[in-house]
């Protein structure tokens, strides 16, 4: 009987890579906050005034450290589907899906006119982001990370992976 790959339970799978996107979400918000709100009661900030670009900043170093730790913890198991480790990809994805936070930003700016520190976070790092992970989950499983290999799909002959490997 052939053997299956060893995979993750899909749920350990899911609770690291919420445990991933906890860890960038954190520190994207945090510079997303530093960047447009400041933190000193004057409400100076770098980007005061520029919701778009500070988010972008943000999520962009998001994405490196979400990469790094999907690539070496969340989906390890999963070889890349591509030659570059599946970063082309991810940036790719990352890019696409940071659309909708950013059109709930813009749209939670421009045309509500709502433009406070809780406005800001609320569409964008609550309302656009819960749509974007379900998403980013999805289409990194799909195209970037690939289902682990079992011995049997690398050998022609299926009865040399019967016997365990003696080390």
């Amino acid at each position: 009987m052939p053997r299956r790959p060893l995979e993750l339970p899909a749920l350990t799978e899911v609770g690291r890579f919420m445990a991933v996107g906890g860890v960038s979400t954190t520190v994207a918000f945090l510079i997303f906050n530093l960047l447009l709100h400041g933190f000193n009661p004057s409400g100076d900030a770098p980007l005061s005034g520029h919701p778009i670009t500070a988010y972008v900043i943000a999520n962009t170093v998001g994405m490196v450290i979400s990469y790094e730790l999907s690539r070496s913890w969340a989906f390890r198991h999963r070889p890349p589907r591509h030659a570059d480790g599946g970063r082309t990809a991810y940036v790719v994805i990352n890019v696409v899906t940071m659309s909708l936070p950013v059109c709930c930003l813009w749209f939670s700016r421009s045309v509500l006119g709502l433009e406070s520190p809780l406005a800001d976070n609320l569409s964008a790092n609550v309302i656009g982001l819960a749509g974007g992970l379900v998403a980013r989950f999805y289409l990194f499983r799909r195209f970037v990370f690939h289902r682990p290999i079992s011995l049997v799909e690398i050998y022609d002959d299926p009865e040399e992976v019967q016997s365990p490997v003696q080390l």
